[in-house]
């Protein structure tokens, strides 16, 4: 204006106002834009990967300077995920997708889903949040196994084939077809599989003694971190052995130190002793987390009577003695006993051999866990193979 330079001064009130012009572009990028989150599967179990859809729409198509989409993924599962959208995705939408890997198992939460829209002279940015979190399972994986120990789980000492076939199929008298209004957590999976159509079990099972699954989750009993811990390898193998008992249509109760019930007390009825569908009892076992307890039965017997199959860490030999102790005579008793000395990084630690014979000395079947290379199939068949041949019973495996 001093100059009277009046080319100079347009140029001067563009670039005034070319900040204010790239701060409403930049507001406006993000304003129309909405999304939605699926996951697929929204359970999973821990290594295998889940697919996170995002399905983006906007009101307007105009073209605006690039978006910038962060959704929040925990470090467990990978850390946040990123993607940029150089152009609007309009009223026909567009898919973006990412996939994440579940190395430990938990209840995690993915998202929130937030974006940084901007101009195109790079000059502003406004961030906006547009989906809240999802909540992703992460179950323990489970093993197939096969076999079960002899005359286990029947409470009346019998070979307990009952209804239930070699190989874990169920009597077509236990299982029919899928009928409208059915519970879908009701499926048989297995027999589903094998006919090509949806079967579901029938509401009455057959009277047989119940079975009791006790994991020892106290902390001071297991060694390791994160996935390579003594503690994941008996969720997983607690885990399976339900899922086993449960496929070969067995009562069940799964208890944590003391006689916790897993996953909790019917608090609608107040009884201890419900039978849960295993959706359920592995939802409860992925959010299971270490008990501060220092003890293992908490006085009583945790079975209350039933045969017992008790996935072990470290235990003292008065505790072993207690547990005997509590367990009524001629209820069949096996345990899965952790050496979990083979899972400190130093290698150093005591063993569980003369744990292994105080219980074997009360009648237990025990065989123990010496690493986390052991396979958990491996380690149930030979429970199994024990239970049919006393001679191997009373080896110190």
């Amino acid at each position: 204006m001093v100059l009277d330079e009046r080319d100079l001064l347009r140029v001067a009130v563009f670039l005034a106002a070319l900040p204010l012009l790239a701060a409403a572009l930049a507001a406006r990028g993000g304003t129309g834009l909405t999304a939605r989150r699926e996951l697929e599967p929204w359970r999973t179990e821990v290594d295998t990967p889940t697919t996170v859809r995002l399905w983006l729409s906007s009101r307007s198509s105009m073209p605006v300077g690039a978006t910038e989409l962060t959704d929040g993924v925990p470090n467990t599962l990978g850390g946040d995920a990123y993607r940029v959208l150089d152009r609007s995705p309009g009223r026909s939408g567009t898919v973006v997708e990412y996939a994440i890997h579940a190395e430990l198992r938990g209840v995690h939460r993915i998202g929130p889903l937030r974006c940084r829209s901007g101009d195109p002279f790079g000059f502003s940015a406004f961030d906006r949040e547009l989906l809240t979190t999802t909540r992703l399972t992460v179950v323990p994986r489970v093993f197939e196994l096969t076999g079960l120990p002899a005359g286990f789980g029947t409470g009346s000492g019998d070979s307990g084939s009952g209804s239930t076939r070699t190989g874990g199929e169920p009597d077509d008298s236990t299982v029919r077809e899928y009928r409208q209004g059915d519970d879908i957590r009701r499926v048989h999976w297995k027999t589903t599989a094998r006919r090509d159509e949806l079967m579901v079990r029938t509401e009455e099972r057959p009277e047989r003694g119940g079975t009791t699954v006790l994991l020892d989750q106290r902390a001071a009993a297991h060694r390791g971190v994160n996935k390579h811990s003594s503690l994941e390898w008996a969720i997983s193998a607690a885990a399976s052995i339900c899922s086993h008992l449960y496929d070969n249509n067995r009562r069940l109760r799964l208890v944590g130190a003391g006689g916790e019930p897993i996953p909790g007390e019917d608090r609608r009825s107040g009884r201890l002793e419900i039978e849960t569908d295993e959706a359920l009892l592995l939802e409860a076992l992925a959010a299971l987390q270490p008990s501060g307890r220092r003890d293992l039965t908490g006085g009583a017997d945790p079975a209350r009577g039933q045969d017992l199959v008790a996935v072990l860490g470290r235990t003292s030999l008065t505790g072993a003695d207690e547990l005997a102790s509590l367990r009524p005579a001629g209820a069949r008793s096996l345990a899965l006993l952790l050496n979990v000395a083979g899972w400190n990084t130093d290698g150093r630690g005591d063993g569980q051999s003369a744990v292994a014979r105080r219980l074997r000395g009360a009648g237990w079947t025990v065989t123990t866990v010496d690493g986390p290379t052991t396979r958990i199939p491996h380690v149930w068949e030979s429970l199994c193979e024990q239970t049919a041949s006393p001679d191997i019973a009373r080896m110190d495996r």
